[in-house]
């Protein structure tokens, strides 16, 4: 028997830094969170403030940034941490790229440097919590159509609107909010417990129910001028937070694949049908090999970005076919997997059913499907296609 991983050889690929990574956060979710997640998941909680100063002990939140505090990994490296933190669950991964990838990196990329000695060490040390609020209720594949404002009042700006779908929001310490302005769009940092400032969680979710999800309200909020994100200009910025994110789920989403690939085996070996076992139909065999090339061509795909960017080679369309390619496959194999596993894949006694209802929330956030297929489109022809 050989895994995945043998089969494609991905160990010769990894320097010895990204597998001690791999095999470090592995071990993480093995002893803390695998024990637990199911339970999570049913009841539609998630202990994020519990579990935030023990992923930051490890380095994993904001690790890929450098200095205040921030592990300085190569991308590379966090994509190898990601894929591993969704093998347990899609949530715990999207708390800590959100946490890193577009909270501590917007304010990394567009804070003052009081912002960012002020923010970034607590945020990294898991000891402060930060959201992201960019989608609107009416708002998600054209922000450029928000309708959330920002209007200056003296040396004050003051925000209303409402964001929706927001990770970590109501146990965020600072939300980072997009806001449009006499001067186009901005980004602003807005403390908990602002005058204004409302944070509800979102319930009756049928997906990454593991998760913390918000609705942000801003009514009248009053912030002073050093709220504002300096250098964050025009809707290229949040959108640039967003590719960093994108990124992670290249990575992220193969490992949920992966988990449930691995489920699928293990029970096909040991589940007797007409006292034989599964795994010895030829039926079984050809979806446990189908799922396995999809998953290592989408490994080796996922690390072939990671070392362009690393390079600092990577286009904002490569991060597309790679978001576009680990979604659309993880949810495939989740699927197909359920499917061998027959009733038992709908318990959350297994991993399977679990992984396909979170990735069904993967496919769309960060850029719908359609929406990368469209960024591939537009790369590929030079004729845009979104209006």
């Amino acid at each position: 028997m050989v895994t995945v991983d043998e089969l494609f050889a991905i160990d010769s690929l990894l320097t010895d830094t990204e597998r001690q990574i791999r095999d470090t956060v592995r071990a993480f979710g093995e002893q803390r969170l695998r024990p637990h997640v199911a339970d999570w998941f049913e009841q539609g909680t998630f202990p994020a403030r519990e579990l935030a100063p023990e992923l930051g002990a490890l380095g994993l939140l904001g690790m890929h940034l450098d200095g205040y505090g921030c592990a300085g990994t190569s991308a590379t490296e966090y994509g190898v941490a990601c894929m591993e933190l969704e093998a347990v669950d899609s949530g715990v991964r999207s708390m800590v790229s959100v946490q890193g990838s577009l909270a501590m990196t917007a304010i990394h990329e567009y804070g003052t440097e009081e912002q960012k000695q002020h923010w970034l060490p607590q945020m990294a040390a898991g000891r402060a919590l930060g959201c992201f609020g960019l989608t609107e209720p009416d708002f998600g594949s054209n922000p450029g159509g928000m309708r959330t404002r920002a209007v200056r009042d003296g040396a004050d700006w003051v925000l209303n609107g409402s964001k929706m779908w927001i990770t970590n929001g109501s146990v965020a310490d600072i939300a980072v909010v997009w806001a449009r302005t006499e001067e186009g769009v901005r980004g602003f940092l807005v403390p908990a417990g602002t005058p204004g400032f409302t944070a509800r969680e979102m319930h009756r979710k049928l997906s990454l129910r593991a998760s913390v999800t918000a609705e942000l309200d801003l009514d009248g909020v009053r912030l002073p001028g050093d709220a504002l994100l300096p250098d964050g200009k025009g809707l290229s910025a949040p959108l640039g937070c967003l590719s960093e994110a994108r990124f992670g789920i290249v990575f992220g989403a193969l490992g949920a694949a992966a988990d449930c690939l691995t489920a699928a085996i293990d029970y096909a070996r040991t589940r007797e049908v007409f006292d034989k076992p599964l795994a010895a139909y030829q039926l079984t065999q050809a979806k446990l090999a189908d799922m396995a090339v999809e998953l290592g061509k989408g490994q080796l795909l996922a690390l072939h970005l990671g070392r362009l960017k690393d390079r600092g080679e990577l286009r904002p369309e490569q991060v597309s076919a790679g978001k576009l390619n680990s979604t659309r496959e993880a949810i495939a194999i989740a699927r197909q997997c359920r499917t061998i596993l027959g009733a038992n894949g709908i318990t959350l006694d297994y991993p399977v059913l679990r992984h396909a209802n979170n990735l069904e929330s993967v496919l769309t956030y960060e850029g719908t499907a359609e929406v990368h297929q469209l960024v591939l489109g537009e790369a590929l022809t030079g004729s845009k296609a979104f209006r």
